[in-house]
C-alpha cells in the first residue's frame, strides 16, 4: 500500500496530543476506515500531517501496536492488525434500517444454492455454463481491442448509449437473424451485462411487487428465478416433459412465462413445434408476455438448430435473451435481448438507472468478431468438439455406470443430464468431489417439489480425452454408495 495514503484524522485542540492521535487512529482502525494490512504512514510523515513531533508520532504508533492495534514489520512500516470481527465496530443493518424488507436483506431472492462441497477445483471438473477456453481465437479478439481502443482515442470522450453500441447491436441482429431465424434490427436489440441482468431488466419492467406471477420451468435455472423474485413476483413452478414446458399446467393467472425451449436447462430436451404454439397461444388468450432463453441454442449436434420461439411471435410477446458467454467468453459478460417494440424504451431507461453502459470498447471489438465472421467460424469449430465430447461421455457413462444411469435425450447444449434413480446425489457428489471429480445434483435446479435424482455434467471445460478417466472415478465413487 502507498505510503501516502490520505488520512483525516481530527485532532483535539486541547489536551495531551499523544492521547488525541491515539484516538484517532485507534477509532479509524475500529470503523474500518483504516482496513486490516493497511502499511500506514512513517511517522515523520504522520507528525508532519497532522501537526504533531515526531516523537509524538512514534509514541502513537508503538502505544497501537502494544495494544494490537498495529503491527511493526521494520523497515517496512507499521501495519494495520488483522482483527477479530468483535474488535472492529460494526453495525448490525437491522438496527439502523429496521423498515427494510427486501427479499435480498431477508436473503429469500432465490439464486445458485449454496455449494455442497467448497475447495479448490477438482482435477476433473463437470462444471456446468463453462464453454471450452483454450481453443477461442484470443489473438483475434486483442487485436480487435487494440483497434477499438485506437479508435476511441480519435473520438470525442463520451458514455455509450444505454442500449448498446450500435455496431454491435447490428452485429447481434444479422447473427440472431442467420443463425436462430430471429428477424430483428439494431433497434430491437438492448445490450446487457449478461443474460442475468437481461433477466433483471425485464423484471423490473414486467413485474408489479405482490402481483404479477410468473411461470417458470421446474426444473429451471435458479438465476432467472432469483431476478424475478427480488422484483416481487409470485413464482409458478410448472413442470416439464418429453415436448418442454406442460402448457396445460400453466396458472391461468400467470402473466410472465420463463421457458428455454431449444434447450431445456437443465434436462436438454427441445420444445416440440406444437409445444410452442400452444405456447404462443395461451399467451394471447391471457395478455401474457414470455421470456425466451436461448442460452447455448447454437449447439445443435445433429441437425440444424430449431429456429427460436420468437421466429414464431406475431404478437411481440417474447422477450428473446441471448447471451455470448457460451459461443465466446463468460468473462465478456455481454448479454442482449431482443425486445418487443412496446417495451424497448422502458428496458433502455431500467439499464440506464441500473448502471448504463456496458464497456463500450468491449462491445466495438465484439462487433468487429462478429461481422467479420470468427464468430460463426468458433461456434461451427466448437460445435464439433463438444459433438465428439457429448458422444464420449454417453458411452462411457453406460459403460461404467450401466443401469444404474439414465441419459436424458438431448441433442444440443453443453451439458448432459443423467437420472439416477434411488441414489443420493448430494453425497454422490461429496464422494465425486473427493475422488476427483466434480459434478452438480440435478436438485440445485429444482424449485422445491418433485425433484428427480441426478446429475448434471458440464463438458465445456473437460476433453474428450479426459472423460474416461473422469466417468471411471465417478462410477467408484457410485459404487461406494
Amino acid at each position: 500500500m502507498d505510503p501516502s495514503l490520505e488520512l483525516d484524522l481530527r485532532i483535539a485542540g486541547r489536551g495531551s496530543r499523544l492521547a488525541s492521535l491515539h484516538a484517532a487512529l485507534r477509532d479509524a482502525i475500529a470503523s474500518g476506515r483504516l482496513a486490516p494490512g493497511l502499511r500506514l504512514p512513517a511517522s515523520r510523515e504522520l507528525a508532519a500531517r497532522v501537526g504533531v513531533s515526531r516523537n509524538t508520532a512514534v509514541a502513537a504508533y508503538e502505544l497501537l501496536a502494544s495494544e494490537g492495534w498495529l503491527e511493526s514489520r521494520g523497515a517496512a512500516g507499521s501495519f494495520v492488525a488483522e482483527l477479530p470481527r468483535a474488535a472492529v465496530s460494526v453495525s448490525d443493518r437491522a438496527s439502523v434500517a429496521p423498515w427494510a424488507d427486501s427479499r435480498w436483506l431477508r436473503g429469500d431472492a432465490g439464486g445458485w444454492p449454496a455449494p455442497l462441497v467448497s475447495g479448490p477445483p477438482p482435477a476433473y471438473h463437470f462444471k456446468t455454463g463453462m464453454p471450452e477456453v483454450a481453443s477461442f481465437p484470443f489473438d483475434v479478439l486483442r487485436r480487435l481491442q487494440t483497434r477499438a481502443l485506437q479508435a476511441a482515442a480519435r473520438e470525442p470522450a463520451r458514455y455509450p448509449e444505454a442500449q448498446g453500441l450500435r455496431a454491435l447491436r447490428e452485429a447481434i441482429a444479422g447473427h440472431v437473424s442467420s443463425s436462430r431465424a430471429v428477424a430483428c434490427t439494431a433497434d430491437d436489440v438492448v445490450i446487457t451485462a449478461g443474460a442475468q441482468q437481461a433477466f433483471d431488466l425485464i423484471a423490473r419492467v414486467l413485474v408489479t411487487p405482490g402481483r404479477t406471477r410468473a411461470a417458470v420451468e421446474n426444473p429451471g435455472y435458479p438465476p432467472l428465478r432469483a431476478a424475478l423474485l427480488g422484483a416481487g413476483a409470485l413464482l409458478a413452478p410448472v413442470p416439464v416433459d418429453a415436448e418442454g414446458l406442460a402448457v396445460a399446467a400453466l396458472p391461468a393467472d400467470a402473466r410472465i412465462v420463463c421457458v428455454t425451449p431449444s434447450h431445456q436447462a437443465p434436462l436438454g430436451m427441445a420444445m416440440s413445434l406444437a409445444r410452442r404454439r400452444d405456447l404462443l397461444n395461451w399467451a394471447a388468450e391471457r395478455q401474457a408476455v414470455v421470456i425466451e432463453d436461448d442460452y447455448d441454442g447454437e449447439f445443435r449436434f445433429t441437425s440444424r438448430p430449431l429456429d427460436a420461439l420468437k421466429t414464431l411471435d406475431r404478437d411481440g410477446r417474447v422477450f428473446y435473451v441471448g447471451t455470448l458467454s457460451k459461443s465466446m467468453l463468460p468473462a465478456l459478460r455481454l448479454g442482449y435481448v431482443v425486445t418487443p417494440a412496446w417495451a424497448r424504451d422502458a428496458l433502455v431507461a431500467a439499464k440506464h438507472a441500473a448502471g448504463f453502459g456496458t464497456p463500450a470498447l468491449m462491445q466495438a471489438a465484439v462487433a468487429d468478431f462478429i461481422t467479420e465472421g470468427h464468430l460463426l467460424r468458433h461456434v461451427r469449430r466448437m460445435r464439433g468438439e463438444y459433438a465428439e465430447r457429448r458422444r464420449v461421455l454417453e458411452q462411457m457413462l453406460q459403460r461404467h455406470l450401466g443401469e444404474r444411469v439414465q441419459i436424458l435425450p438431448a441433442i444440443a447444449g453443453l451439458h448432459l443430464a443423467v437420472a439416477l434413480p434411488g441414489v443420493d446425489t448430494d453425497e454422490l457428489t461429496r464422494r465425486a468431489w473427493a475422488a476427483g471429480v466434480g459434478v452438480e445434483p440435478l436438485s440445485r435446479y429444482g424449485a422445491g417439489m418433485g425433484e428427480m435424482p441426478g446429475l448434471v455434467l458440464g463438458y465445456g471445460s473437460v476433453t474428450a480425452a479426459r472423460i474416461p478417466e473422469a466417468v471411471r472415478r465417478l462410477a467408484r465413487a457410485l459404487g461406494t454408495l
